[in-house]
C-alpha cells in the first residue's frame, strides 16, 4: 500500500492534499531525528497486517529509507490510516454516483433526409440514379439533467443504409457514401403539464463522410467538419423513469465540403436514472442475488470455429453487433471489471480496464490495445450452483497501435471496443466465472477511414470478488 505526495518546501502548500490525516502523518515524519532539510518528495510506505500497520518514509530525492521507522500502531487503536483510505473510497463512488445520477440515456428511430445530387460530386461526375435510403436511428450516449429546465447530451446518428451513386458516367455499379453525425448539445426543458413538456435542443456536431473514388481518382471526397446542430422533442411522461418523445434534429448545408443539410424526425423514448430511497437500497444490500464487485478475467481468441457467431449477429434483417472488414485470427487480452451500479436482481452496470494483444488473419499483423468499456450485465437465471448472464459493451474508449491492419485503414490510433457475450458465475462462494464473447472495434465513423476488425470466438475465465 502506496500513497505519494508531493510537497513544497516549508510543508506550506501541499498539492493535490489527500487530506489532514497524510500530513500528521508527514509532519511526524518532518520531526524525526536527523531531517533538518526539505523534504521535497516523501513516498509513505505501510507494510504489515491490516491488524498491525508499519509506517516509513522515503526520501526521493536522496533515495533513501528514514532510519528511524515510525511506532507500530494497531488499526483497532488508531484507525488514521484505515479511516483515509475509506474516505477516499467514499469519495471515488460519490464522483461515479454523481455521473449516474439524473443521467438518461435514448434511441430515436425514423426518417433522415438529405438531398444528395450529382451537385455534391467532383466535376465531370455525373450518376444515373441516386439511391437515398431513409431509416435512421439516434441514440443519446450519455445525457444528464442539470436542474429542472436544463440538461445535456451527447449523441450518436447515422443511417441505416448508405447513399448509393449509381452508373457514374456510364459505368455499371453503384458507390456508397457513409455519413454520421456526432453531437454535444444543451436541451432546454418546457413543462406543458404534469405529464407532456418540450424540449429545444442547441449544439454542435460533428459530421464525417466518407466518400469514394474511381481508379484512385476522388469522385465524392472524404469530410470531417464541425456543424451547428439544432432541434426539438415532445416529450409524454410514463412515470419518473420512462419517457416516450417525437423528435426533431436539423444541420444546415456546408458548400465547401459539398454536403446537403440533414434533417432527421423520429419517435424513441429515454430513460432516466433516479436515486433510489434509502430503505430500496438497503433492501438491495441485503438481498441474496449474487453480483461480484469486481473480476479479473483472462481470455484467449481464436477462429479455429470460424466468424459464423459473428457474422450471424451482424448480418440480416435486424442486426444487433457489428462485423468487419479485417479479420482477427487469434489473440490474448487480460481485463479488469468493477460493478459501478446494480438493480436487485437481474440488471448491472460495470466499467472494465483491459489490454489486449491480437494478430490478423491475412497479413498477421500484430497489434496491442487499451481499452475502457461500459459493460451491460443481465442476470438470466439463478440457482445455488451457478448463474447464467449475458453482456453486451459498446463504445468504450481504446487505443489500438496499429492503423493499418491486412491492407484497411482502420482510421487513427483512438477507436472504440465493443463486444457482447454470455456466460457462467459458479464455485462455492460465487468466485469463478466463464464466458464466451465475441468483439469488434472501430472508431464510428468519427474519422472517414473506418475499416473495423472482426474478433471471433474468445474464451474467458476469471475470478469474482464479491460484495
Amino acid at each position: 500500500l502506496q500513497a505519494v505526495r508531493h510537497h513544497r518546501p516549508g510543508l506550506d502548500s501541499w498539492r493535490q492534499g489527500i487530506g489532514s490525516r497524510w500530513r500528521d502523518l508527514c509532519r511526524r515524519a518532518w520531526r524525526l531525528p536527523g531531517r533538518s532539510s526539505p523534504i521535497n518528495s516523501l513516498q509513505l510506505v505501510a507494510s504489515g497486517s491490516p491488524t498491525n500497520w508499519k509506517y516509513s518514509f522515503k526520501d526521493r530525492k536522496n533515495s533513501d529509507f528514514v532510519n528511524d521507522e515510525l511506532e507500530t500502531e494497531t488499526c483497532f487503536e488508531n484507525k488514521k490510516l484505515r479511516n483515509c483510505i475509506d474516505e477516499w473510497k467514499e469519495y471515488i463512488k460519490d464522483r461515479l454516483l454523481w455521473v449516474l445520477k439524473n443521467a438518461f440515456f435514448g434511441t430515436n428511430l425514423g426518417y433522415i433526409n438529405y438531398r444528395f445530387t450529382n451537385a455534391n460530386l467532383e466535376p465531370g461526375y455525373t450518376a444515373e440514379a441516386i439511391q437515398i435510403p431513409h431509416p435512421a436511428v439516434r441514440m443519446v450516449l450519455y445525457g444528464r439533467h442539470i436542474n429542472k429546465n436544463l440538461a445535456a447530451q451527447i449523441t450518436y446518428m447515422r443511417p441505416v443504409s448508405w447513399v448509393q451513386y449509381k452508373n457514374i458516367n456510364g459505368t455499371t455499379g453503384s458507390h456508397s457514401v457513409w455519413m454520421n453525425i456526432a453531437g454535444l448539445s444543451l436541451l432546454g426543458n418546457w413543462p406543458l403539464s404534469k405529464k407532456i413538456s418540450l424540449s429545444t435542443e442547441a449544439g454542435f456536431g460533428i459530421i464525417t463522410r466518407k466518400g469514394f473514388s474511381i481508379n484512385n481518382v476522388p469522385v465524392m471526397k472524404n469530410a470531417t467538419y464541425s456543424s451547428l446542430l439544432t432541434g426539438g422533442a415532445l416529450h409524454y411522461h410514463i412515470n419518473p423513469k420512462w419517457d416516450i418523445q417525437l423528435s426533431t434534429v436539423w444541420s444546415p448545408n456546408n458548400k465547401k465540403e459539398k454536403q446537403p443539410a440533414t434533417t432527421f424526425i423520429a419517435a424513441g423514448f429515454n430513460y432516466r436514472l433516479r436515486p433510489l430511497a434509502p430503505q430500496r437500497v438497503e433492501e438491495v444490500k441485503k438481498t441474496n442475488n449474487y453480483f461480484p464487485k469486481q473480476s479479473v478475467l483472462v481470455a484467449y481468441t481464436t477462429n479455429a470455429l470460424g466468424y459464423g457467431v459473428n457474422n450471424a449477429v451482424s448480418k440480416g434483417p435486424v442486426p444487433i453487433f457489428w462485423g468487419g472488414e479485417a479479420h482477427i485470427s487469434r489473440g490474448f487480452s487480460v481485463s479488469y471489471q468493477r460493478n459501478i451500479f446494480r438493480t436487485k436482481k437481474v440488471f448491472a452496470i460495470d466499467w472494465a480496464a483491459g489490454f489486449g494483444w491480437w494478430q490478423s488473419r491475412d497479413n498477421a499483423d500484430k497489434f496491442i490495445t487499451f481499452s475502457l468499456v461500459p459493460v451491460l450485465h443481465f442476470t438470466a437465471w439463478r440457482s445455488a450452483a451457478a448463474d447464467l448472464f449475458f453482456e453486451y459493451a459498446v463504445a468504450g474508449p481504446t487505443y489500438i497501435s496499429k492503423t493499418i491492419i491486412d491492407n484497411k485503414q482502420t482510421g487513427k490510433h483512438f477507436t472504440f471496443y465493443d463486444f457482447m457475450g454470455m456466460g457462467v458465475v459458479t464455485g462455492k462462494k460465487k468466485n469463478i466465472i466463464g464466458n464466451i464473447r465475441i468483439a469488434h472495434f472501430s472508431n464510428g465513423n468519427i474519422y472517414p477511414a473506418n475499416d473495423g476488425l472482426k474478433i471471433p470466438l474468445s474464451f474467458c475465465l476469471g475470478y469474482n470478488f464479491p460484495y
